[in-house]
């Protein structure tokens, strides 16, 4: 009897928080099911449409977005761009026929998994965050499995239905094995200093950038170096301010930083969003982290994740509103507070699931061959 070939369809978009766990799954899946064919659907217009064909998948687009929170024109157009996705949803499954859907959140997952579990295909979602998007809460309702980031979601989602995970990360970040003077060497800092690291995600988060830069002169008088990825739009900036300091070799600027394996090893202290992806990256690091939410994020759903930590003391929270005010004394209070970094990392444990790839791997497995309840 010949061995078969599995069809396995992902989706996930619009921020890396939903994309780049949908990889991650893919890549386990990979692992897994070596001669499976996979496809990924996303939004057209939209970042995965570039991320997910550089990691080797094969991508359709939909015309699908969000409903915006105010009234605005392209809330008119929403109902019609449901019903086309919805038709072409029905379309893709059709000629692919996947044995199991997986949607890690994202406007494209929505009438895809939607349709999937209409024709009885066996479907799971991935919600990443600690308080769930509109159309995961939607999906919930039909899918066989949810598997979370947080415990405690069973105030959102149906407890038969849900497993806690944790949110997949990169392997290089799971499997980093870098130590402080290892990453300060890699990125030309002094091993024997306090290092802040300072991150906003991929495109760099200007509000933090503007807290840091108007904080530079006091932070770098408390003596410890800063790792600072500004993105694209901050840098420029980032380099003026710190070129008018008298110890600004002190600060390493960066766009981005590829290797942020060796930026963990390196740091003591971090400043980041509160995002799914860094949230997961910090728990695997087990860095203490003063976590700035990004207050624009749907449902506000970064300060909910930062509330998660605070709330086991695995993480400190400081408004975007306030930071420019309080991020200086923050970090050097916790950069001169060695049991209290200890306490956090130690914390950050409770959250810690280094085997969430494969956990959702083994579901999607158990789906696949029938397993669901």
């Amino acid at each position: 009897m010949p061995k078969k070939t599995y069809h396995i369809m992902l989706s996930g978009g619009g921020t890396g928080g939903h994309i780049f766990p949908a990889i991650a799954i893919a890549d386990g899946l990979k692992d897994a099911f070596p001669d499976a064919e996979f496809l990924f659907v996303g939004a057209k217009g939209k970042m995965e449409m570039e991320k997910v064909p550089q990691a080797g998948y094969p991508i359709i687009g939909l015309w699908i977005s969000g409903i915006q929170r105010k009234l605005t024109i392209s809330n008119l157009a929403f109902p019609f761009k449901l019903i086309s996705s919805t038709i072409k949803a029905r379309k893709i499954i059709r000629n692919f026929k996947p044995d199991v859907v997986i949607g890690t959140g994202g406007y494209a997952s929505g009438p895809l998994l939607h349709a999937a579990a209409g024709k009885n295909i066996p479907t799971l979602i991935l919600e990443q965050n600690s308080y769930p998007g509109l159309t995961n809460k939607w999906l919930s309702k039909t899918v066989d499995r949810i598997c979370v980031a947080y415990p405690g979601m069973d105030k959102y989602f149906p407890k038969s239905k849900m497993i806690v995970t944790g949110s997949p990360i990169r392997k290089e970040i799971m499997l980093a094995s870098g130590n402080k003077t290892e990453g300060c060497v890699f990125f030309g800092l002094n091993p024997e200093l306090p290092t802040l690291l300072i991150i906003g995600g991929s495109q760099g988060a200007r509000q933090i950038n503007l807290a840091i830069a108007s904080n530079l002169k006091k932070l770098l008088e408390g003596s410890i170096q800063i790792l600072w990825q500004t993105g694209v739009n901050g840098f420029d900036e980032a380099q003026n301010q710190a070129k008018q300091l008298p110890n600004q070799d002190r600060v390493v600027i960066t766009k981005f930083i590829q290797r942020m394996d060796l930026a963990y090893a390196a740091a003591d202290v971090i400043v980041s969003r509160a995002g799914a992806i860094a949230i997961a990256e910090i728990v695997s690091v087990k860095k203490p982290a003063i976590l700035i939410p990004l207050p624009s994020a749907a449902e506000d759903h970064q300060t909910q994740n930062a509330l998660s930590l605070v709330k086991e003391n695995a993480g400190i929270l400081i408004k975007e509103s306030t930071a420019s005010e309080v991020i200086a004394d923050q970090v050097l209070s916790l950069m001169n507070n060695n049991a209290l970094r200890k306490n956090i990392s130690h914390n950050l444990s409770y959250f810690d699931h280094k085997d969430a790839t494969l956990t959702i791997v083994e579901q999607v497995k158990l789906l696949i061959k029938g397993g669901a309840e």
